[in-house]
């Protein structure tokens, strides 16, 4: 009687493609197939790596025929990788649902810890203290006014995702529900142009609008109301 299979979720660098466990080339080299939400980002990875395997295409649209086809050959044996284009699967990242599905079904599920452009901001930046709250992405449309309330609430730094497409929009919420708050703004994390800048909202705008390059990347935003 075969075994049953496993998931295995590996994290993966945020940037800078050194930035990998060893751990996690030994579980992507011996696993059968890599579930990943772009095979191009992922393909580049194991190349580097010299690792070859069969890709999987997996992301938010991934349809319900699909998870259960990727279950029952976990049933069967098959053992797969589940990656985001970066960080660690499953932390603001469609992964969770196949997590949740796997789990039900009783199949082996690992962890293969790495790289989180969470911990790696709060790191960089030195916040005071020890806890922080982490909000994932911004809102785009329904329940942004919302969120940006909200965030003048909090009484502990919180953390969150903005793309290059919005991160003028995100900045300029910012300082209009929270002008005095305190802004770490990392940007390109691990990468040649990594930089954490800190500042008001109207200050982080300021630096952005000057130098507009500086506009380009993936963000991570912490928020630290006055106290």
């Amino acid at each position: 009687m075969k075994s049953a299979g496993k998931l295995s979720l590996v994290a993966t660098p945020i940037g800078n493609l050194e930035d990998i466990t060893l751990r996690a080339l030994r579980t992507l080299g011996e696993c059968d197939v890599v579930l990943c939400e772009d095979t191009r980002v992922t393909g580049q990875l194991l190349a580097k790596h010299e690792i070859k395997k069969s890709l999987r295409r997996y992301d938010a649209h991934t349809s319900e025929d699909a998870h259960h086809r990727i279950i029952s050959e976990l049933e069967d044996g098959t053992h797969f990788a589940l990656v985001s284009d970066a960080g660690t699967p499953g932390i603001s990242d469609p992964g969770v649902l196949l997590i949740k599905q796997a789990r039900e079904a009783g199949i082996n599920i690992e962890a293969i810890p790495g790289p989180s452009a969470v911990t790696t901001a709060v790191s960089l930046a030195g916040i005071s203290g020890n806890q922080f709250i982490f909000l994932g992405f911004a809102p785009q449309k329904k329940g942004r006014e919302t969120f940006f309330k909200a965030l003048s609430n909090l009484d502990r730094p919180a953390v969150f995702f903005e793309s290059t497409h919005r991160i003028m929009k995100t900045l300029n919420s910012l300082l209009e529900h929270q002008p005095d708050a305190k802004i770490y703004l990392g940007r390109e994390l691990t990468k040649m142009y990594e930089e954490m800048l800190i500042g008001t909202p109207t200050e982080i705008i300021d630096i952005l609008e000057h130098e507009p390059v500086r506009q380009k990347g993936e963000f991570v935003l912490i928020v630290e109301n006055k106290k």
